[in-house]
């Protein structure tokens, strides 16, 4: 998988663009995950898991 270049005219194989849609997603989903992770570490803490 690649990252398609601005200077790159070809984008029919390229999944990932240079954009801001597709780095708001990246983030936007990167803080969903350390959210979640958040919520079940602490869980963990308040069932006495860890």
């Amino acid at each position: 998988m690649q990252i398609r270049d601005k200077k790159d005219n070809q984008s029919e194989d390229y999944i990932l663009q240079d954009n801001k849609k597709t780095r708001f997603g990246v983030v936007f989903i990167l803080i969903i995950l350390v959210i979640l992770a958040a919520g079940v570490a602490m869980t963990g803490v308040y069932f006495d898991y860890w």
